[in-house]
């Protein structure tokens, strides 16, 4: 048993106090965020540029501070990464977290401040155990240890005193020493970048290890558990890990992978509990498990607006506080944060299903994409990739769509194009060869996924027959005016209705 279980135990219990306090008072403690963002950051180039000081209310600031994407604050980060100071936050900056990137470049980086890490990332992992054991409270989840399958990018260095990495890379370098102590892997195998090794190494090291609990994507949990039984011979999980009680996931849908799950791990004692986190911030997780929606955290430094979905493009857009959102609309979730992200717009559609206590699930993105693997793919990464292959095999696409292909017990997942010619490429495996290695040059959690086919494999390729898509589009009447085919969608209803319809086509696999 952990010797330090009783007393992490208590201090994981009084963190109910502060998630009491916000449930109790929701848009008081918001407004303390918001004020309190406003002073830190009134000492900062941007707060300067943008007239922080005169700032009293919640709508000055929306009258004077745009929302930003990250090209908008693109630049302020550049000068951070050089080593410039109070750009967009007023405490130094020295930690970058890297994740997908824009239109324009293959990777972004986020800046995470100190107090970002510890009243944000950290204090949200310690609210989830609070809220487990508010759930459960006899749960001896803090006797053993946490297994985290953290990113693939080692710490890289940029100046003396800059660092990045993924954002679980930055976290884990940044735990405290206790901390260490009821976590597995080791830090040195965590932080490995070559997955192959790394999923190896893993299974290796914990096979002995007292694992009460897993937090990581779905696609790479289970690549590991699979690895666990190949080494062992064992078929049970708990043949393994016999008081193992909780796995925490987030980033993907959870749903496609529910049933391996089960088969996996057979056991009604085992509890899933979806968050919802991100480079930029922690944001929400389930309070009730088995209930639909996580509760939205509301004093972890970030202030929330809502944005309607019909208001995207302006950068001076309506959004709404939490006394005046609505159960069952859709909003692009905006943020302002305590490591210099004002009005950010973090990509992510939500809706809230209750609004006492407020909880959330997120419904997609303000653009199409897949991410049914953390891979992170939008249309813009699709259209560049579609363009070059083009280029290089002298063809031309009329139109397209993709959708993921899910893991199976047979094999891992991958992505299905269906892929209407005007002029077909010659050798159409060269085609989706060139396609699939441009979105790895575009998209770095794409590449990670698709490292030696470990998560994803090559993609399907279907070459449909000419005025395939607007047949389709005609059959429902949708023909014209601002109709068109999703390019890119992260459910399979719409990939599967297309190749349905279509009587012919030819496929590469």
């Amino acid at each position: 048993m952990n010797i330090l279980n009783p007393a992490l135990k208590g201090i994981i219990k009084l963190r109910w106090n502060s998630i009491d306090n916000f449930l109790l008072n929701p848009d008081s403690t918001q407004v303390k965020v918001f004020n309190s963002l406003i002073s830190a950051g009134q000492f900062t180039e941007y707060g300067r540029a943008h007239h922080f000081e005169s700032i009293n209310h919640i709508n000055d600031f929306k009258s004077k501070v745009p929302v930003n994407d990250y090209e908008d604050l693109k630049p302020y980060i550049e000068s951070m990464m050089a080593g410039e100071q109070n750009i967009l936050w007023n405490t130094p900056i020295t930690w970058y977290a890297k994740s997908s990137g824009t239109t324009s470049d293959k990777s972004k980086f986020i800046p995470v401040s100190t107090e970002a890490l510890t009243e944000c990332h950290y204090k949200a992992a310690k609210d989830i155990l609070a809220l487990y054991y508010h759930n459960f409270p006899q749960s001896g989840i803090l006797s053993g240890k946490c297994l985290t399958l953290g990113g693939s990018h080692q710490i890289n260095q940029l100046n003396q005193e800059a660092f990045y990495g993924d954002l679980s890379a930055v976290m884990i370098q940044n735990l405290s020493y206790f901390t260490h102590l009821i976590r597995t892997p080791d830090i040195s195998i965590a932080l490995m970048e070559e997955w192959e090794e790394k999923i190896q190494k893993m299974a290796e090291s914990t096979i002995q290890v007292d694992v009460t609990m897993i937090a990581g994507v779905p696609t790479w949990t289970i690549v590991l558990l699979k690895k666990i039984f190949e080494i062992t011979g064992k078929n049970n999980i708990y043949e393994i890990w016999p008081n193992l009680e909780l796995y925490m996931h987030g980033g993907v849908n959870f749903t496609p992978y529910e049933s391996q799950f089960k088969k996996l791990i057979p056991s009604t004692r085992m509890n899933y509990l979806e968050n919802y986190n991100a480079s930029e911030g922690f944001f929400a997780a389930q309070d009730v498990i088995g209930r639909d929606g996580m509760l939205l955290f509301l004093n972890h430094g970030i202030f929330y607006e809502f944005m309607p979905i019909e208001e995207y493009g302006n950068k001076f857009p309506k959004t709404f506080q939490l006394d005046e959102v609505e159960v069952g609309k859709n909003y692009a979730i905006v943020i302002t944060t305590n490591a210099g992200l004002w009005r950010y717009i973090v990509g992510d559609t939500i809706q809230f299903v209750s609004i006492n206590p407020f909880r959330i699930k997120v419904k997609g993105r303000l653009k199409h994409f897949i991410n049914a693997f953390g891979e992170e793919v939008i249309v813009d990464n699709s259209d560049a990739a579609i363009a070059q292959a083009c280029k290089l095999t002298h063809s031309t696409v009329n139109d397209y769509t993709a959708a993921p292909v899910y893991f199976s017990e047979n094999g891992n997942g991958c992505h299905e194009w269906a892929i209407e010619f005007d002029i077909e490429p010659n050798n159409l495996t060269e085609f989706r060869d060139i396609l699939d290695t441009n979105l790895k040059a575009i998209n770095s959690d794409y590449e990670a996924k698709r490292h030696k086919d470990i998560a994803l494999r090559k993609p399907i390729l279907h070459c449909l027959p000419k005025h395939s898509f607007n047949n389709w589009l005609k059959s429902k009447g949708k023909l014209g005016g601002q109709h068109k085919v999703p390019r890119l969608n992260n459910e399979r209803a719409i990939l599967e209705e297309i190749l349905l319809f279509v009587k012919s086509k030819k496929t590469i696999q």
